[in-house]
């Protein structure tokens, strides 16, 4: 591996500036990325997959970490950066041009890839919802490391009851667990985003039986689309809904942020049970 040189330079010297279209804010803070490259683990001999690498900071972290990487980028202006981490980390870096939210991402990073991606802000809800998605699971996935907005990271490790709480933090606990890594000032970031930014670490566990993804989706889709109103009016046109809130004993006078992980789980459980026997229509 060759010295590199500061990443500020590295942008300079290819012009680069941030896309606010394509939701761009680029880390310079080497320590920073250090930390952030740590918050999966011990990368050594890992495969590890990143998505919109701009200029390569997080890239970098993560191939002195010793991961191999496959990274996503849209931008074909920061492809001559990534080109020469290429070169300096022979063999460990592999860079995808393209869209993330269109690629096969299981093929192209491995099983067992550690997800690890400071998100472009547009698409970062969408692809955690994909990543979390699914009929699979274990996913191909080990771990998610990720940098969202402050506000959005809060909604995805928010508990019952609290304002920030609702279907990300549905989806991302019922058969994984989500933590708050550490929170990164909007002054680290080129140029600074008007609002704080936070690392969010996600990792697999068991997935209750008898439950579809899809119906936790729609189910958590639905309850949470009317958040003010009660289940009875949220879910009224969801077939099965109110039936199977009646045969849980779950009032429906109840608001969707009221009720917990495992009471949508069974929601969703007895949907699929009464559907399986035909009586969801």
């Amino acid at each position: 591996m060759t010295k590199l040189p500061p990443l500020r330079e590295v942008i300079a010297r290819h012009g680069l500036s941030a896309s606010k279209s394509l939701g761009q804010n680029f880390l310079l803070d080497e320590q920073l990325l250090d930390r952030i490259a740590r918050v999966p683990g011990e990368l050594a001999g890992e495969r590890a997959y990143e998505v919109g690498p701009g200029p390569g900071g997080l890239t970098r972290a993560l191939l002195r970490a010793g991961a191999t990487v496959t990274a996503v980028e849209r931008d074909r202006r920061c492809l001559p950066a990534l080109a020469e981490l290429q070169e300096a980390f022979d063999g460990k870096l592999r860079v995808i041009e393209g869209d993330a939210l269109a690629i096969d991402e299981a093929r192209e990073a491995g099983q067992d890839a550690h997800i690890v991606a400071n998100l472009p802000y547009n698409v970062g809800t969408a692809l955690l919802v994909r990543w979390l998605g699914g009929e699979i699971w274990p996913p191909w996935w080990t771990s998610l490391t990720l940098m969202f907005q402050q506000e959005v990271a809060e909604r995805i490790v928010a508990r019952p009851g609290s304002s920030a709480y609702g279907r990300l933090a549905v989806l991302a606990g019922w058969r994984s667990e989500a933590r708050l890594a550490m929170k990164v000032h909007r002054s680290a970031f080129v140029p600074p985003p008007k609002v704080m930014s936070a690392v969010v670490h996600i990792v697999p566990k068991p997935a209750p039986e008898g439950v579809r993804a899809a119906t936790l989706e729609k189910l958590t889709a639905a309850a949470f689309g009317q958040r003010r109103k009660m289940l009875r009016s949220s879910l009224r046109s969801f077939p099965g809904a109110l039936e199977a809130l009646h045969a849980l004993g779950i009032r429906p006078e109840r608001r969707a942020e009221t009720l917990g992980v495992d009471e949508f789980v069974a929601i969703a459980r007895r949907l699929d049970k009464d559907e399986h026997q035909g009586l969801v229509r």
